[in-house]
């Protein structure tokens, strides 16, 4: 098994843990992102970027790597998000943490709000997302904020 695969599976497992009870709000895909925010709101940047941080809840920082000097051991499985606001728009942002797989269908990137066609969720974690739509927004908010690459 790759290092890609297994570090995919260990998010799976991983994330479940932190499923919100809720029923999903619904979006619109347009060409290559969601334009419209889920919650009819800015997320918050500050928020947004404690749970980058957060090991406990969206564990990006397992594949990414990101300007969080004060977290050490950052992943190099996924692009580093420095700078990824210059690259990127909010609603691409938003689409790529809805649901990646609907731009890359062989990416290991979990898909943090869809609920259909998943595979091993443990029953408890059932008809849940990972992330809730103003937890989305909040990530998005704060990655719309990396506008300089790394150095």
């Amino acid at each position: 098994m790759s290092a890609l695969r297994l570090a995919a599976l260990l998010l799976l497992a991983a994330i479940g843990g932190a499923a919100h009870a809720q029923e999903l709000r619904s979006y619109v895909i347009v060409g290559d992102s969601i334009p419209d925010s889920l919650t009819g709101k800015a997320g918050d940047p500050a928020r947004g970027r404690a749970l980058v941080a957060n090991r406990n809840v969206g564990l990006c920082l397992l594949c990414h790597s990101a300007p969080i000097p004060e977290e050490r051991l950052q992943g190099n499985l996924a692009p580093d998000l420095a700078g990824v606001g210059a690259r990127l728009s909010e609603g691409q942002l938003r689409l790529r943490m809805v649901d990646s797989s609907r731009l890359n269908r062989d990416t290991i990137m979990p898909p943090y709000y869809r609920l259909a066609k998943l595979q091993r969720v443990a029953k408890n974690f059932a008809d849940k997302p990972v992330l809730s739509a103003e937890q989305i927004e909040d990530i998005v908010a704060y990655l719309a904020t990396l506008t300089e690459q790394a150095k």
